[in-house]
């Protein structure tokens, strides 16, 4: 369990960030963690929009016309990936409960879901992890108040069966980015048992400086 969890923020709303400059910054992070120079550590931000595929996306889950949230932690050995995953969820699941949405898992399926409502299941939470090194990288999207319009074009996840919702639709009134940071902040450590977290510095994490305690 970790001892440490620093936050970062790169980037929200109109300072969002291109998602190759945030696949730099994990990478680059993912680098320093698996070195030890810096604490396990969870970047916070928003994607600019942008589709992803992965080695087993087919050609037509792919958008017609052809955000996560970035986390980088040293697993414990053995390697538990499962239960990596499962504290993801259940960190996103806490932050769903605060605002007033009952969320959950499906069987078979990573990420959280809304279900038994009498309408489809539908994803509000998305994991997806790698391993390098002992150490993970991408992480969890957590959609709060995004254009769901973007899912239209494509087979989210490679799943027919299902859809795809935000906060704000199933709650019902807005529900920001900046609604759920420090929620999740919070419930991340609680699920991960840090004995320590705190904000800092994306430069300072990528400089190695000192870290300093992040301001209250």
């Amino acid at each position: 369990m970790p001892g440490e969890l620093v936050f970062a923020h790169a980037g929200f709303g109109a300072d969002a960030v291109a998602y190759p400059d945030g696949w730099d910054l994990q990478r680059r992070m993912h680098e320093r963690r698996a070195a030890d120079q810096i604490p396990d550590t969870c970047l916070l931000l928003e994607h600019e929009p942008v589709y992803t595929a992965g080695r087993r996306t087919e050609p037509l889950d792919r958008p017609l016309a052809d955000p996560g949230v970035p986390v980088i932690m040293a697993l414990p050995e053995p390697l538990d990936v499962i239960s990596y995953v499962r504290s993801l969820e259940e960190a996103l699941i806490r932050c769903c409960a605060d605002v007033g949405v009952a969320t959950t898992r499906v069987e078979g399926r990573s990420g959280v879901w809304i279900t038994g409502d009498g309408g489809p299941d539908r994803k509000v939470g998305a994991v997806g992890i790698r391993v390098s090194r002992g150490v993970t990288m991408h992480g969890f999207a957590l959609n709060c108040d995004c254009d769901l319009g973007w899912f239209d074009k494509i087979v989210p996840c490679g799943i027919r069966d299902a859809g795809v919702t935000s906060l704000t639709v199933e709650a019902v009134r807005p529900v920001t980015v900046p609604d759920i940071t420090g929620r999740a902040e919070r419930h991340l450590a609680d699920v991960f048992g840090a004995r320590v977290c705190r904000r800092v510095g994306v430069a300072d994490l990528l400089a190695g400086a000192e870290l300093s305690p992040a301001a209250s």
